[in-house]
């Protein structure tokens, strides 16, 4: 039998049956400057819900998952920060949001002050790209909690909307069409179960050089996650985009609904996008189901835009500048995402 992400530890399934009632919990504190359910990318807020004029605050927080664990095996620190902010930054822009400040809650057993700045140094780094603040945050020292150089690390990322340029589901139509922008890897979805696969059934090291992917196994789950802001931030203000998803835990198939009217789905073309080496070896050495491949990794795909056909052409040229973009599927009747042809591999 193949590797599972849940038999890597982590239960996707579990965490969507406790997010069902998480979210009763929290209607249950909603004030009248809410616009948003629990379960979108990040929560809006206005604090003047009767003026349609009146900016938009939208939030979110994350955090990096078990890719911590590789950049302290590889006692490298600095990007772990980075991607702690670009994901951030990614859960915000699929609403419309801009980033104006971040905060971050670092979590270790004995604080090592190199690490500490490092990690620091990564996230000023990725704030200073994006025009957002570093406000500050909390760092908590937990003896028996974390082991030996163990750290956990969480960032929390609050930007602003024009409540007209947000971008809304609702907007989206039958016939739309599906833009995908590439993935720089793994992002920080999926490492248990990568993990597994590189350094328990493999029996690689981060130092580990791979020939399939041209780089060591520590380069190569260490890859920054992509920040799509300075890509999508023009086409945002031009209206040309109706909604997105950020492809992270859960894949295209949990994620991409989150970005679609309940009585709509997606179609999405298999054969668009070569698919990067490190998941067809993932797939292969851990012998990982296809439905797992697709809950639990991106698969090259780190954003999907909803455009209107008028705008098509014109969001893929603007795109072209900052690299590669793709037409991966269309909008169609009935709700989830269902897989057309086979994937390039």
């Amino acid at each position: 039998m193949g590797l599972t992400y849940k038999s890597a530890g982590v239960d996707i399934d579990a965490q969507d049956q406790a997010l069902a009632r998480i979210k009763e919990l929290a209607r249950t504190t909603f004030t009248p400057g809410v616009l948003s359910e629990i379960g979108s990318f990040g929560g809006l807020f206005t604090l003047e819900p009767d003026n349609p004029q009146a900016p938009v605050l939208v939030a979110s927080a994350d955090g990096v998952g078990t890719k911590l664990k590789v950049a302290q095996l590889a006692d490298t620190h600095h990007t772990v920060g980075e991607d702690l902010v670009n994901h951030c930054v990614n859960d915000i822009l699929v609403h419309g949001a801009r980033p104006l400040f971040f905060l971050d809650y670092l979590a270790c057993g004995q604080l090592q002050p190199p690490v500490a700045v490092a990690l620091v140094q990564g996230m000023a780094r990725a704030c200073q790209a994006h025009g957002c603040a570093l406000l500050g945050g909390e760092t908590a020292e937990m003896p028996g909690f974390y082991g030996p150089g163990e750290y956990d690390l969480a960032g929390f990322i609050v930007g602003v909307a024009s409540r007209h340029q947000l971008l809304d589901k609702n907007r989206v139509a039958l016939g739309d069409t599906l833009v995908a922008l590439p993935s720089s890897g793994l992002h920080t979805n999926g490492y248990s179960l990568a993990r597994k696969v590189f350094f328990e059934t493999m029996g690689l090291t981060v130092d580990s050089y791979v020939s399939e992917l041209a780089c060591t196994v520590g380069e190569e789950l260490l890859k920054v996650h992509r920040s799509y802001f300075s890509a999508l931030w023009p086409l945002v203000e031009a209206g040309f985009i109706k909604s997105a998803a950020h492809i992270t835990g859960g894949g295209i198939p949990d994620n991409l609904p989150r970005a679609l009217p309940q009585n709509l789905g997606a179609e999405i073309h298999l054969q668009s996008w070569d698919e990067p080496a490190v998941f067809r070896l993932i797939r292969e050495v851990g012998q990982v189901p296809e439905e797992d491949m697709r809950r639990t990794f991106n698969l090259g795909v780190g954003m999907i835009l909803v455009v209107g056909e008028p705008h098509v052409g014109e969001v893929l040229s603007r795109l072209a500048v900052h690299g590669p973009a793709w037409v991966i599927g269309e909008v169609v009747a009935g709700a989830g995402v269902r897989f057309v042809g086979e994937p390039v591999v």
